[in-house]
């Protein structure tokens, strides 16, 4: 049977570590602050605001929530966006996505400062974390990463394979694990012979937003199984893109959905929070 990788257990700690280091930059005059923003009232981004309100509390962050209606102008965004990016005060702005159709998410990305996006989306983030030389690093696929250090698995010369080439996870992990001296190799909708890929994993990481899609002949005997896959069944219980049950059996290690990649990415983004109001301060 795998052990199982805690992303409760490890994000807990990681914002304990983050809350005593606010604690000293406080000392020194320096609160990290976040600002929030969503518009809408999409019920699933609302919870997702409310646990980055709560990151911030737990780590003793300054925090903004900024609420907007459904209908608020591009525009609008665009200058509440402004104001915030020469606010002292605040080190981090998080827009919630998805936006309503009306608002085309590239711009707004792109209208938050570098130093302060700390979801790493926009291209000027995204082209540093390709260069090797960043601040910032994307929240999930930098809890993929945390999670591996904190089981004790050296990710050098490991064969690494990545079911899920997104923008938010599939590409930039693949980055991240390249500079930790990993071989990665990145599958898809279309990829040919994908078990026979997958079987050579000492790391799988499945990020396809499929239900159970990877099975126990999928995996290496005692790979790593990283599972980023958040899915609702029709009875309204969540499973990841692994099949658990029998996955566990096969593995070495393994995080459960929920409670592994999950609570790391607000982990994640208390950190970036942090290390960019220490780059302000210097």
């Amino acid at each position: 049977m795998a052990q199982i990788i805690d992303g409760k257990a490890v994000s807990k700690l990681i914002r304990q570590e983050l809350k005593q280091e606010a604690e000293r930059m406080a000392a020194q005059g320096t609160r990290p602050g976040l600002a929030v923003i969503i518009v809408g009232e999409d019920p699933a981004s609302q919870v997702y605001v409310r646990n980055k309100q709560k990151g911030c509390e737990e780590c003793g962050f300054y925090s903004e929530m900024h609420s907007l209606p459904d209908n608020t102008p591009e525009a609008e965004l665009l200058e509440l966006i402004e104001q915030l990016n020469t606010k002292p005060e605040i080190h981090g702005i998080l827009v919630q996505l998805p936006l309503p159709k009306h608002i085309d998410e590239g711009r707004v990305i792109e209208a938050i400062a570098p130093e302060k996006d700390v979801d790493a989306f926009s291209p000027v983030n995204v082209g540093r974390v390709v260069v090797g030389d960043y601040i910032l690093a994307p929240c999930t696929p930098a809890g993929v990463v945390e999670l591996i250090d904190r089981s004790g698995m050296d990710i050098k010369g490991r064969h690494c394979v990545i079911i899920g080439r997104s923008n938010i996870v599939g590409k930039p992990l693949a980055l991240l694990m390249l500079h930790r001296h990993a071989t990665v190799t990145i599958c898809h909708s279309r990829t040919q012979n994908l078990a026979d890929i997958t079987r050579q994993a000492d790391i799988l990481v499945a990020a396809v937003g499929k239900p159970r899609f990877v099975t126990a002949d999928m995996i290496k005997p005692g790979a790593t199984v990283i599972d980023v896959g958040v899915n609702r069944l029709p009875d309204g219980t969540l499973c990841g893109d692994v099949d658990y049950d029998a996955a566990e059996k096969v593995a070495g290690l393994i995080t459960p959905v929920p409670g592994g990649v999950g609570p790391m990415t607000i982990a994640m983004l208390m950190k970036n929070t942090l290390a960019a109001a220490r780059a302000a301060r210097n």
